[in-house]
């Protein structure tokens, strides 16, 4: 190397090793800083966003968890209803909201699974604007039929489909929901035709389903298993990939013929994109203990769903899988909202 070159290249290192050093001075103070903020954490009331009503499986989830958040840190957590289009509406106000871990969501499959193919003008992205914490909860949604239909299984009610001569409609909690795309995707798998009767969420639905106005309907299971139990209705099947603990009677989709099926409904909180991890890392970490807790668990069971805690990191690809599922079914059935 030529004396002149050999002089660049020394200056230039040492002006790169100048910087690499002046670099380091200026992450380790707020690596730093992170830590001693996590530590303190939380310094004020937590707010947890629920963009549904209150009252519904979304809300109750919420304030359990709430509830045990304020006794472990002796800190006041407050959930706020903001409900609207699907849920965008209340996550979309946490995407923008400071990224401190005082604001979170808890989101739901529309909001940060489904919704993003279904909706034309989505204003976040589930993806980037958020960061997982942990998931909260999963409950099956189940195929049921009335009493009056000659099907006692999945495989009977498809056998009597494709056989014709019936004409049979089924219900779902609405355009573009779990329920509606969940049955769209097994529609495409089992190679059976149904014609699909959207409603505004279980309950008008449900009553037809009764009157037999519709002979099939797909709704979460707490909607229907007192009628179930009654014999004023029959599940055929649920979502879940494995029986669910707390009505192990009633086989999944999965070990009847469709191996791999798995389309629960799901919840789980997230914080703005941009929260220090150590904070992050806090908030799961508590909402996990809380949800081991035997007294909220019980609750939750007793409200028709169970706690299914996980990492950040394990939610985050469990995020990215569900969205990958539903844009699928999302093609299939042609559903969009503009």
């Amino acid at each position: 190397m030529k004396q002149g070159n050999c002089s660049r290249f020394m200056a230039r290192r040492r002006w790169l090793g100048g910087a690499a050093a002046a670099l380091a001075m200026v992450v380790a103070p707020l690596a730093a800083q992170a830590q001693e903020t996590a530590a303190n954490f939380p310094t004020r009331p937590i707010n947890i966003v629920v963009p549904f009503p209150a009252g519904g499986a979304t809300d109750i989830t919420a304030r359990l968890v709430a509830e045990g958040l304020s006794k472990k840190w002796g800190q006041s957590v407050v959930v706020e209803n903001r409900p609207g289009a699907g849920g965008n509406l209340g996550s979309e106000y946490v995407a923008r909201a400071t990224p401190d871990g005082h604001t979170i969501v808890l989101g739901v499959t529309g909001s940060h699974g489904i919704n993003i193919s279904l909706y034309k003008n989505m204003r976040y992205d589930p993806r980037t604007d958020f960061e997982p914490l942990t998931q909260a909860t999963l409950y099956p949604n189940a195929i049921v039929v009335n009493k009056d239909v000659p099907a006692n299984n999945l495989q009977e009610l498809i056998a009597l489909l494709k056989k014709g001569g019936v004409q049979y409609a089924y219900g779902s909690d609405g355009n573009g929901t779990a329920s509606h795309l969940g049955m769209e995707l097994l529609k495409n798998r089992g190679g059976f035709e149904l014609p699909h009767v959207p409603y505004r969420g279980s309950a008008p639905m449900v009553t037809d389903l009764l009157g037999g106005q519709i002979q099939v309907g797909i709704t979460g299971l707490p909607a229907v298993q007192a009628y179930a139990k009654s014999g004023k209705l029959k599940v055929i099947a649920l979502t879940t990939g494995e029986r669910f603990a707390s009505a192990p009677d009633y086989p999944t989709v999965a070990e009847q013929g469709f191996p791999g099926f798995v389309a629960p409904p799901w919840s789980g909180f997230f914080a703005p994109k941009g929260t220090p991890k150590p904070i992050v890392d806090k908030l799961s970490a508590a909402m996990r203990e809380v949800m081991a807790d035997p007294v909220l668990k019980e609750k939750m069971v007793a409200a028709g769903s169970e706690f299914t805690p996980s990492t950040p990191e394990a939610f985050k690809a469990f995020i990215d899988s569900e969205i990958a599922k539903w844009a699928e079914a999302v093609k299939i059935s042609g559903a969009r909202v503009d």
